[in-house]
């Protein structure tokens, strides 16, 4: 008869969530852990070759992730920054950082973090402030 370990988790579902660990850890963590695991593997038994395959190829992908997620908050930030400069020269009603309700025209755009923020006198809007948006003479 076959019991299952404690926990109720199937070996398989181990494996799973071991695998899931390490997709969350970035590059540098994965490569301390790979090093740390071949430093002090049993030299009379060695780590299999698929093993090793499979972890750097779990290297790769995480790379890849990064490398991605970076190149999408580029585009993102580009297009808020787009959105943000057609809003220079307009007439708003807007939320400021402040919490008060601002009415005016947006003198420029900076970004702050990778955050773009609309400037009307000393007050900072967000994008996702604003209320109204009157047309333009």
């Amino acid at each position: 008869m076959a019991t299952s370990p404690i926990g109720g988790s199937s070996p398989s579902n181990q494996q799973g969530s071991q695998n899931d660990a390490l997709r969350d850890l970035n590059l540098d963590e994965f490569l301390k852990v790979m090093i740390t695991e071949l430093q002090n593997q049993d030299p009379l038994n060695p780590m299999d070759n698929a093993q090793i395959l499979q972890q750097i190829s779990q290297m790769r992908e995480i790379q890849a992730t990064d490398q991605m997620r970076e190149t999408l908050d580029s585009v993102l930030l580009g297009q808020t920054l787009v959105s943000a400069s057609t809003m220079i020269d307009r007439d708003i009603t807007a939320l400021a950082e402040s919490g008060k309700e601002v009415a005016g025209r947006v003198e420029s755009v900076t970004i702050e973090g990778s955050t773009p923020l609309l400037h009307i006198g000393a007050e900072k809007i967000r994008l996702s402030n604003i209320r109204s948006i009157q047309p333009q003479d």
